[in-house]
């Protein structure tokens, strides 16, 4: 009995470990909807809104990020990838902070003119049927 309960405490030490890490994948419309946590790193895909690329002080970006259905806010201070473009497909992990903007820590781009994360992809299929519904 006692075997099985320490056994027990250090799998749920274990798990509660991995759940801090992880980071969850959210559509535009999931993070635009409020169906994100607001107190947890997780990761916003789509693309990268034509004309929404603002530079502010130093290498603060500001740009929107759409997955056809709704747009999010975004703000990265750093070096964006080389291959970081508008209408491109983008990953930012980071968190929301109380206004609604999505503060990254990091930002992915696409590799290749053709690629575009499998995340982004799924998550822009049903976003589709939805153009138009902004919240």
């Amino acid at each position: 009995v006692v075997g099985l309960t320490v056994l027990g405490i250090a799998a749920f030490l274990v798990f509660r470990a991995l759940d801090s890490n992880l980071s969850y994948f959210y559509s535009a419309s999931e993070v635009a909807y409020n169906q994100a946590p607001t107190n947890h790193v997780i990761r916003l895909g789509g693309m990268v809104v034509d004309g929404s690329l603002k530079r502010g002080e130093g290498l603060t970006v500001h740009f929107e990020v759409t997955d056809n259905a709704s747009k999010v806010n975004v703000q990265y201070t750093g070096i964006l990838p080389d291959l970081f473009a508008e209408g491109q497909g983008v990953i930012a992990q980071g968190k929301l902070n109380s206004n609604g903007v999505f503060v990254a820590d990091e930002v992915l781009a696409k590799h290749d003119e053709t690629y575009m994360p499998p995340e982004v992809a799924e998550s822009m299929k049903p976003a589709k049927t939805t153009e138009g519904k902004t919240p």
